[in-house]
């Protein structure tokens, strides 16, 4: 049988009351009787019923996050930290993985809901901005991650992929490639148009051919780099470097390359993004974009915490900056 508040106010000799407040570490209390009613607390091995606790403070003091891909390295690094963060705050989270699909991507945001989760964060993979809006309207607070819609009930964390694509064609520009092509994400990912407009954007100012047959749209994972590294390449033989949408494509890249003969970076020059952390540990190691993986969790609890102690205000979008990090691929 369970321990109850009553089992320790008893043994303590103290109300149910005063208990309740060392438990919520609320109230004026004598530090004697703080102690006595710890102590009696390890002792008899008394844990708080959190569902009970919820319906008396309608919180649950924990969070739902939401990601599309478990497997991919960028995604651990999120999820600490919005577990570090949230354990600073005495919050559990509960791990999603949608899978890349819309319909897990519901089902865990409904699943979550109905948990009692005092907040969400999700990482959308596919998921439409008329859904999303749909449960906004029922569910507050929700933060996004890379995923520019705006909402009352939404809170959103961005990193700038747009520019961060700008910087891999520059440099690649200037060190003197002409021919770039670019294995790009899914046409369904949020991220894919920001990171292909800035490749669009840094061909076009220097006048450089801009052919849709030099880009390739497939899911962002290494196995898909090498199939289309290779039928790029094969194609477009006369291409100097290849831009891909992240790093787990970059390596399938890098892979086909080995594959063919080609030697990096003179043969072929690769950039990926999102420094995950194997990226630096491959042979070569890969030249891509830094993003600040842990800072991102962090902030998306910050906008998630900001909105529950302001239920009626909008928090403001957050962009967070990225930066090139040279290696050895390009």
């Amino acid at each position: 049988m369970s321990v109850t508040l009553r089992d320790v106010a008893r043994t303590a000799g103290v109300s149910v009351k005063t208990v309740s407040r060392v438990v919520n570490n609320q109230g004026e209390i004598s530090e004697e009787t703080r102690q006595r009613i710890k102590s009696v607390v390890r002792e008899m091995g008394y844990r708080p019923n959190l569902v009970a606790r919820g319906l008396v403070t309608q919180r649950t003091r924990t969070i739902g996050l939401i990601v599309p891909d478990i497997t991919n390295p960028f995604f651990p690094e999120i999820a600490k930290g919005v577990q570090d963060a949230c354990r600073l705050q005495d919050y559990n989270v509960y791990l999603c993985n949608s899978g890349e699909s819309q319909q897990e991507e519901l089902r865990a945001l409904n699943s979550l809901a109905a948990q009692g989760v005092d907040g969400i964060i999700i990482s959308p993979c596919y998921l439409a901005n008329d859904c999303l809006s749909s449960f906004a309207e029922q569910f507050r607070p929700l933060v996004t991650i890379n995923h520019d819609f705006e909402h009352l009930n939404i809170g959103r964390v961005m990193t700038d992929n747009f520019h961060g694509a700008q910087l891999a064609i520059r440099y690649l520009l200037d060190k003197g490639h002409r021919k770039i092509g670019m294995i790009a994400g899914v046409e369904q990912s949020p991220l894919r148009g920001r990171r292909l407009g800035g490749y669009c954007n840094v061909m076009q100012a220097h006048n450089l051919e801009l052919a849709i047959e030099h880009v390739k749209t497939l899911q962002p994972n290494i196995e898909s780099g090498i199939l289309a590294a290779q039928a790029l390449l094969s194609a477009h033989p006369d291409l100097t470097a290849i831009f891909a949408y992240n790093d787990m494509v970059a390596l399938g890249i890098l892979q086909a390359c080995r594959q063919s003969g080609r030697r990096l970076p003179q043969d072929c020059a690769i950039i990926g993004f999102d420094d995950i952390q194997v990226a630096a540990l491959s042979s070569p190691s890969l030249t891509t974009i830094r993003l600040d993986k842990h800072r991102i969790g962090e902030v998306a609890v910050q906008q998630m915490f900001e909105m529950i102690n302001s239920p009626q205000t909008a928090v403001e979008a957050v962009q967070l900056a990225v930066e090139l990090v040279v290696r050895q691929s390009a």
